[in-house]
């Protein structure tokens, strides 16, 4: 083995590289909950040709795009990236005790997870061939570009000193304003504002809540590359703020809408892990509560903008991940500590307004790159291929006319290819802060 070599932290990130690939097939099910019965399929789909698409153009060219030699701050290149065939067998991730594949792979569930999260604003509505030449086109233009500016060494927003721990930017940021712009390419789903789109399954929402908490740990920790008290902070960090998250989002629908919702409390976890992505390598567990705290609340508020805005986000993509994004993204200016990842104070302790000014910049540029590019690759495909299914298959939905199959068979024949479900059947009720939606369609 190479001198630093670390089998400790290697095989610590092989596991973590695990975990986060875990947390798409969470994803899927955490959405596939959300939506009616008639879209499961599809939803679970739009996640899984994500691991398909992203993980083989991160091998041809896009591991190369995010961390390669830089050029301009903007874009990298290697050619021994390519096909990841000119890296050596013990070859190790410069400045770490990690082989530089460990390295790949693990930023690479991160590349697969972007996009998929996505996917839950533009439900119930698109074409599954757009969607996946959609996919391919924004990870090449969007999403190894901007992983390059955040985390690349000589990336513009990397040099420029703004903090981003594990993606609150490159990540959340960048899918929540590709969001907006996409929904805004769609259109309305049949029935907005009118119809109550519920979710067809809450248990199936809590059981992709639980994987997405549990492979956060690896998401969150593993973005230091190795183990030490770094580490320990990043995990202890993403626990605490996504339990206080949680509770904010709780209290937040109760004090609204009377309720406790079990919507509410995944929903409020997930915009916890999303607001302490880019802040826990930099603030003590009492920062992590604040930020928890805050983005419960905040993110439970602006669910309902899409109401009062007219624009259809289907499942609250933008309302969680892009304001949970700027949330954690920001409040590393003001918390900060010094003591964790770095001696970089935020402006309450001490350390005056200038990484607040970076974080801000770092956060608006990521938003205002994601949301232009992803409204024109949209476009493009619109305009191509059509982005969106016909009135009538939207009726019908995706999951029959889309994949010939259906979630749950009711026919009794065993078979679940064209069963339907009874009329009239529906499946639970929720209030509350996110009043998402819709009736279960049979």
């Amino acid at each position: 083995m190479p001198e630093g070599f670390s089998g400790a932290d290697t095989a610590f990130m092989l596991v973590c590289a695990a975990l986060v690939m875990l947390m798409t097939p969470g994803l899927a099910f955490f959405y596939g909950g959300m939506v009616r019965v008639k879209s499961v399929l599809n939803m679970l789909m739009m996640s899984f040709v994500s691991l398909g698409i992203v993980s083989v153009l991160w091998v041809l060219y896009g591991f190369g795009i995010a961390f390669g030699e830089d050029r301009g701050g903007v874009v990298g290149f290697s050619g021994k990236y390519l096909g990841l065939s000119g890296i050596g067998l013990n070859e190790l991730w410069d400045g770490y005790g990690i082989p530089v594949t460990v390295f790949a792979a693990f930023q690479l569930m991160f590349a697969v997870l972007t996009p998929a999260l996505i996917s839950g604003a533009l439900a119930d509505r698109v074409k599954f061939s757009a969607w996946t030449l959609f996919v391919a086109l924004w990870v090449t233009v969007v999403y190894f570009p901007v992983a390059h500016w955040v985390w690349g060494a000589g990336g513009w927003l990397f040099e420029m000193g703004v903090i981003d721990f594990a993606g609150g930017t490159a990540v959340h940021i960048n899918a929540g304003a590709a969001a907006l712009g996409a929904v805004l390419v769609l259109g309305r789903r049949i029935g907005f504002k009118k119809d109550p789109m519920r979710p067809h399954n809450l248990p199936l929402v809590m059981l992709g809540a639980g994987l997405l908490w549990f492979g956060w740990f690896g998401f969150n920790a593993g973005s230091w590359l190795g183990v030490d008290g770094v580490t320990a902070m990043a995990f202890v960090n993403t626990h605490v703020a996504t339990a206080a998250a949680l509770l904010g989002w709780l209290a937040y629908e109760r004090i609204r809408h009377g309720s406790f919702t079990t919507l509410g409390a995944a929903s409020g976890a997930v915009s916890g892990l999303v607001a302490i992505t880019p802040a826990c390598g930099a603030v003590s567990p009492l920062g992590a509560i604040a930020i928890g705290v805050v983005a419960g609340v905040a993110c439970a508020a602006a669910v309902g903008l899409k109401y009062k805005l007219g624009y259809d986000d289907s499942l609250d993509v933008i309302g969680v991940h892009l304001v949970g994004g700027l949330i954690g993204s920001v409040l590393v200016g003001l918390l900060a500590t010094g003591g964790v990842q770095s001696d970089v104070k935020g402006l309450l302790y001490g350390g005056g307004a200038g990484q607040l000014g970076k974080q801000v910049v770092g956060a608006l540029a990521v938003l205002a790159y994601s949301f232009a590019a992803s409204w024109i690759l949209a476009k493009a495909v619109d305009l191509v291929m059509g982005f969106r299914v016909s009135e009538e298959d939207e009726i019908t939905g995706v999951d029959r006319t889309a994949h010939a199959e259906t979630a749950y068979d009711y026919s009794g024949t065993g078979g679940g290819r064209t069963a339907t479900a009874p009329a009239g059947h529906t499946a639970g009720t929720i209030s509350g802060a996110t009043a998402r939606d819709t009736k279960v369609d049979a």
